[in-house]
């Protein structure tokens, strides 16, 4: 309801300041994600919180669950995890394409202990690496019937140890009796479901979380190559959720539709708890999630039959969409997310021209839990990723680089962003002498979040983008860790010095391509070396798309390797490509942080403009 101490009026820029005029405390927000289930299972107890297909084919028969019934399963989980030893401080690794009963395993953990959910997709050293930094004892992963590769993978972490128990889940809408689990010596291993069944419990089996208890370890790329954890307490997860579903699609009694993948942070917090709090039903895609192919076939008869009123997802996902003819009634679609990935003006046009609906661009990070801006549903403001949400503070500043004072620049002027908030992450995980512990360092001063990125801030809180400062590649969403393609070319004996950086790319944003330099008459190629980093990256999406051998990797003047100019080079090289044979010259210029591209000698403008429009990167011809 409109108005309320919950659940202000929020319908534009114009109320920012009347919802903070009330203290974010005095709003009567759930303390913790466990309370937020509780809460809703009282409030909305027969209403559907859940519709989880199978599989895009099978988009018109879910599992669906009413809140009630995900609370009861929530508890049996927790049950199942406390009687295995899993405490408030204790971590639960989870490793799963999404599906139904990772929903419940993760609300389970985090309303028992800790939820660490990891890409199943890594590779098992990188992997490990994770489980040992949060110190997990119980991996829950995908059984052999809803992923082999990411069951064989938590076999193999469950053998190297320590770990005490490995649970598997079952498919969603899964029948008959589950193929039986070949045994791990020393480790439990069982069908969490299973186990939960056996359960009749009514509650958490230990007292219930508080809100400055930690939450969740959702790991990050980080910029030095090791894998970082950032640690987030219910707190943050709840105030962030809370701040996303105000003033929203939330507050119309739609549904919405998730596709993410749960170990990104994006899907938990907006897909999960935004929902919860509003108690709205969400529309779970199957495993694949947008790379289920036939999912883009039945898309707008899906959004059609359940009144899918919000999404998110990747620009690459709305550009697919953008060329599939609408064959239903899509009037419920209201706000459909995109973030994660720079948003070329040319998907924002084509999706608009398609359907009538247009994108909402946002921007966060894990570190800030989630989201810190977002566009206004219906009425974006272009050139940015939106108005700051509630209670979050965003400011730009530059950086003394011999005090490291920062010092606050005036509205609209281009500096670092940090972020203050009760949305800002309680630190990265750090070994400690009685298990791991969250350590802020640098990253946090006086509860201002340095986020790595530059941009402005004009006088109503909406945010511009000017690049990142930061190093991390951001392809398709996901963050590579630029140290992990350097240091396995840097393992090639002819290889001197290397840097990554992301090449613009009009489907995935970005993709990974690498300089070098190697030792005088190297008897190797530019193939070779690709295939070389390819072969010994941790994930496949670290690949590098391309391997160049240059001079020497451009450094600062204290010796430094200098970024910037490994990605003017990388943005002149994706702007020739595309426009190959139709300009005589294709120059990338810096200019402070940004990269525009001049193309000279035109053949075909019409060509050319065509070539470079699917590109986020600003370009001129002559």
């Amino acid at each position: 309801m409109a108005g309320d101490l919950l659940w202000p009026q929020a319908d534009g820029p114009e109320d920012l300041a009347a919802i903070e005029a009330v203290p974010l405390r005095a709003r009567g927000l759930p303390e913790t994600t466990y309370a937020a289930l509780l809460r809703a299972a009282t409030l909305w107890p027969d209403a559907v919180a859940t519709h989880c297909l199978p599989d895009a084919e099978r988009w018109e028969t879910p599992s669906t669950r009413t809140f009630a019934a995900l609370r009861d399963a929530v508890d049996r989980f927790a049950t199942v995890l406390f009687d295995l030893g899993i405490g408030r401080r204790d971590a639960v690794a989870l490793l799963s394409p999404n599906c139904e009963e990772l929903i419940t395993a993760i609300l389970a953990a985090e309303a028992i202990g800790i939820a660490a959910p990891i890409n199943p997709g890594l590779t098992p050293e990188a992997a490990a690496d994770l489980v040992a930094l949060a110190g997990a004892s119980v991996v829950v992963a995908a059984g052999p019937e809803l992923d082999p590769d990411a069951w064989a993978l938590a076999r193999r972490l469950a053998e190297r140890g320590p770990v005490g128990a490995l649970l598997a889940l079952r498919p969603t809408g899964a029948d008959g009796p589950a193929p039986p689990l070949e045994p791990v010596p020393g480790v439990q291993v069982a069908y969490l479901g299973a186990l939960a069944a056996e359960r009749e419990v009514a509650g958490l089996p230990a007292p219930a979380p508080l809100g400055d208890d930690l939450a969740s370890y959702l790991h990050t790329g980080g910029t030095t190559g090791t894998p970082k954890l950032a640690a987030r307490t219910h707190a943050n997860e709840i105030s962030n959720a809370w701040m996303i579903a105000c003033g929203s699609a939330f507050d119309e009694g739609g549904t919405l539709f998730a596709a993410l993948p749960l170990f990104h942070t994006n899907a938990l917090v907006v897909t999960v708890l935004g929902p919860l709090l509003r108690g709205e039903p969400v529309v779970w895609a199957g495993p694949l999630g947008y790379r289920d192919l036939p999912l883009y076939g039945v898309f707008w008869r899906l959004v059609e039959r359940y009144g899918i009123a919000a999404m998110s997802a990747v620009p690459t996902v709305y550009a697919v969409l953008s060329q599939v003819p609408v064959d239903a009634d899509i009037s419920s679609l209201r706000m459909p997310i995109v973030g994660a990935a720079p948003l070329p003006p040319s998907v924002t046009e084509q999706f608009r021209a398609a359907t009538g609906v247009e994108l909402c661009e946002g921007y966060g990070l894990t570190e800030g839990t989630c989201a810190t801006s977002r566009n206004w549903p219906g009425a974006p403001r272009h050139g940015t990723v939106g108005q700051r949400l509630p209670y979050q503070e965003v400011r730009a500043v530059t950086v003394d680089e011999e005090t490291g004072v920062w010092r606050d620049l005036p509205a609209g002027e281009v500096g670092r962003l940090v972020i203050r908030g009760a949305n800002v992450f309680a630190g990265y995980l750090v070994p400690g002498p009685d298990g791991p512990v969250p350590e802020r360092g640098d990253k946090v001063r006086d509860g201002w979040l340095d986020t790595g990125d530059l941009g402005s801030v004009d006088a109503e809180g909406f945010i511009r983008l000017a690049g990142r400062e930061k190093d991390l590649i951001i392809r398709g969403g996901h963050n590579i860790d630029p140290a992990v393609i350097e240091d396995a070319l840097l393992a090639h004996e002819a290889v001197t010095a290397a840097g990554a950086v992301g090449r613009p790319d009009p489907h995935a944003g970005e993709v990974p391509v690498a300089y070098v330099t190697v030792t005088p008459d190297a008897p190797t190629t530019e193939e070779e070396l690709q295939a070389w980093a390819a072969a010994r990256v941790p994930e496949r999406a670290a690949a590098p798309k391309a391997v160049h051998v240059i001079d020497e990797i451009p450094l600062t003047l204290v010796g430094k390797p200098f970024k910037p100019e490994l990605r003017r080079l990388a943005t002149e090289h994706a702007a020739r490509e595309a426009v190959d044979g139709l300009a005589e010259r294709v120059t990338a210029q810096l200019d402070g942080g940004a990269i525009a591209v001049e193309v000279d000698g035109v053949r075909d403008a019409a060509a050319v403009e065509a070539a470079l429009a699917p590109f986020a990167f600003p370009w001129s011809v002559r």
